[in-house]
C-alpha cells in the first residue's frame, strides 16, 4: 500500500467515497507515525488485533503485516470496495461492516485463537470514550490499547491529580489501566485535515491494582464527588456519612473543604471501603 494523500483522495475519488462528519472520519496518511504506533504498540505473531474505524485500511494494512490476525469494525459500507482494495494482498484481516458499540464482540472473538488481544485503532473522535467504555463493561479481554484520540480527549484520559483535565473519567480508566501518552500526532497527518492534534495514548491492564470491596459503592462515589467540579466534597458528597468521609480525608492530609480533583483514587477507594464497614 502507498501512502500519500494524493493517491489516497485519488482513490477515494474512484470509487465515489465522500467524508461524512456524522463518522468522524479523519485517515491518517503518514506511513512514518503508523510504523511508529506499530512499533510502540509491540505487535507479534501471537497477537490478535481489534481495530475500530480502519478507514481506507492505512493502519490496517501494517497491522496485518505483523499481528497473527486482526478484527476491524467500520460502520461505514461506502469504504468496502477501498478496504478491499488496499487489503487484497492480506489473508489474516477480517472486516466487519457494523457498528463496533451494538456488536457483541465476545461472540465474535471466540472463533479466534491468539495469545494476546490488543486494541490498536485511529478511534472516531465522536464515540472514543463510548468505544473505551464498552470494552471495560463487557470485559472484552484486552491486555492493552494503543489509540489515537483528540488530544484534549487524551489529556483527560491520562490526567494526573491536581490538574485541570483530572474528572471521574481519568478515575475510571485509571481504575482498570496504566494509561500513557505515547506519541505526539500533528493534525497535518490526515485527510481530511482536522481541527486540532492528536495523541496516541497507551492503555495497560491492570492486574487488582486496587481492593474495592464495593465497585457500585466506589464508582457512585467518584461521579458524586465531581457532580460540580468546583465545589468541596463537603457540598458533594452531603448524602453521605461526612464523619467518615472527613476520618479518612485526615488521614492523607485533608479535610471537606478540598476539591475532588485533588484526590488521587487511592483515597476514593479507601473512602469507599471504609463506608461499607
Amino acid at each position: 500500500m502507498e501512502y500519500s494523500p494524493k493517491k489516497m483522495q485519488d482513490q477515494l475519488n474512484k470509487h465515489g467515497f465522500y467524508f461524512k462528519k456524522n463518522f468522524g472520519q479523519n485517515f491518517i496518511i503518514d506511513e512514518n507515525i503508523i510504523q511508529s504506533i506499530i512499533k510502540k504498540s509491540e505487535i507479534d505473531s501471537d497477537t490478535l488485533v481489534i481495530e475500530i474505524g480502519p478507514g481506507a485500511g492505512s493502519l490496517t494494512y501494517l497491522l496485518g503485516k505483523y499481528a497473527k490476525q486482526v478484527l476491524c469494525y467500520e460502520i461505514d459500507t461506502k469504504l468496502k470496495d477501498i478496504l478491499n482494495e488496499n487489503l487484497e494482498e492480506l489473508t489474516n484481516v477480517n472486516v466487519i461492516y457494523e457498528d463496533f458499540l451494538k456488536r457483541d464482540v465476545l461472540s465474535d472473538l471466540k472463533r479466534y485463537s491468539y495469545k494476546k488481544l490488543y486494541v490498536v485503532a485511529n478511534l472516531p473522535y465522536y464515540i472514543t470514550t463510548p468505544i473505551i467504555i464498552k470494552i471495560i463493561e463487557e470485559q472484552i479481554p484486552v491486555d492493552k490499547m494503543v489509540v489515537m484520540v483528540q488530544k484534549e480527549v487524551g489529556d483527560r484520559f491520562k490526567a494526573k491529580p491536581g490538574t485541570k483535565d483530572y474528572n471521574s473519567l481519568s478515575i475510571y480508566l485509571n481504575y482498570y489501566f496504566k494509561v500513557t501518552k505515547i506519541l505526539d500526532v500533528s493534525k497535518n497527518v490526515f485527510l481530511p485535515k482536522p481541527n486540532v492534534d492528536s495523541i496516541v495514548v497507551e492503555f495497560q491492564k491492570k492486574e487488582n491494582s486496587y481492593h474495592v470491596t464495593d465497585e457500585t459503592l466506589f464508582f457512585q462515589l467518584v461521579r458524586d464527588s465531581f457532580t460540580q467540579k468546583r465545589k468541596t466534597l463537603r457540598n458533594n458528597l452531603k448524602s453521605y456519612p461526612q464523619d467518615k468521609v472527613l476520618e479518612v480525608l485526615q488521614k492523607y492530609g485533608y479535610d471537606l473543604s478540598v476539591r475532588a480533583e485533588q484526590l488521587p483514587i487511592e483515597v476514593f477507594v479507601e473512602i469507599a471501603n471504609y463506608l461499607t464497614k
